[in-house]
């Protein structure tokens, strides 16, 4: 019975559910991108002495070019969100996948275009203006999914989060009588997360200890719960039955709330490196494009 508490729900309490399975997916796929990248950076830079490859002739030139032009690419992303005319081209949602997938894949070609070798002044500081912006993207993309629904989700905003921390809450209040200290700590989490009565959020400090609370929340309600849920197993033969299908529904519960109560805390923290994020990762984005330019010039004419 205690134990249905936790399954059952509503349609939206499902697909809430189901919402950590997704993006656990798409961590993977990120990973494994990851990885792949870094695999092949590590390749490029053991084989850079072989002479395979000549940034100025052959095959060299055009991963030069077409890495470039990937990057130049990434223009159309922020033009799709802004321009109505480019609406035509499809969803933001793919857009903007296409933006993180070219943003990782032309600085790989223009590496391997350059054979991993610093070169000329201006191929240097074209070379570190890529760089930076590609660190920025992928520091921006890890900003982009905690104020989103997924990655390529809409923004969420503080009061939907919180609304969902609600919804969790009020699943747990089955399980009042069987573990009523437990119950209690759920509560007080709630009320510590739910930030300041009229703004709503907590303060950026606030904010930032949450990141490093989050893990101490989790050992906590799970030590809570488990010595709690012992002690009534050892009065009641009905529940030692079914102890261990308790624990697992009980211990995912904690592992989802917890997560909720986090990305609630942390909110307001990542909405203003999201902010931050933006002011910077444009000038350099622009500084990119000017200096691959003068090094294109400086390339053909001299």
């Amino acid at each position: 019975m205690n134990d249905a508490v936790l399954t059952r729900g509503s349609d939206k309490q499902t697909n809430s559910r189901r919402q950590p399975r997704v993006r656990t997916a798409r961590k993977s796929s990120a990973f494994y991108g990851y990885s792949l990248t870094i695999l092949a950076i590590g390749i490029g830079w053991l084989l850079r002495d072989a002479g395979f490859v000549t940034p100025k002739q052959g095959i060299g030139y055009w991963l030069g070019i077409v890495g470039g032009s990937l990057m130049l690419l990434l223009l159309l992303y922020p033009l799709r969100k802004r321009v109505r005319i480019f609406r035509v081209l499809g969803g933001t949602a793919k857009w903007f996948r296409v933006h993180m997938i070219f943003g990782v894949l032309g600085p790989l070609l223009v590496l391997y275009h350059s054979n991993f070798s610093l070169g000329s002044f201006n191929s240097r500081v074209a070379m570190f203006c890529m760089l930076m912006v590609a660190g920025s993207g992928v520091i921006g993309r890890h900003i982009y999914a905690h104020i989103h629904r997924g990655l390529y989700g809409e923004k969420v905003s503080l009061k939907e989060l919180r609304s969902d921390l609600s919804s969790s809450l009020d699943k747990s209040h089955g399980l009042a009588t069987l573990m009523p200290k437990f119950t209690e700590e759920l509560e007080e989490i709630s009320r510590q997360v739910q930030g300041d009565e009229i703004t709503g959020s907590l303060g950026t400090r606030v904010s930032l200890g949450w990141t490093f609370k989050q893990y101490y929340v989790w050992w906590t309600l799970r030590r809570t719960a488990l010595a709690e849920l012992s002690a009534r197993a050892a009065e009641s033969p009905a529940i030692d039955k079914d102890f261990q299908k308790i624990k697992r529904s009980t211990t995912t519960y904690i592992r989802s709330f917890s997560r909720m109560t986090g990305r609630v805390a942390q909110f307001t923290l990542y909405e203003r490196l999201f902010s931050l994020w933006h002011v910077l990762h444009l000038p350099l984005f622009f500084m990119m494009v000017i200096s691959a330019i003068v090094h294109v010039l400086a390339v053909h004419m001299y």
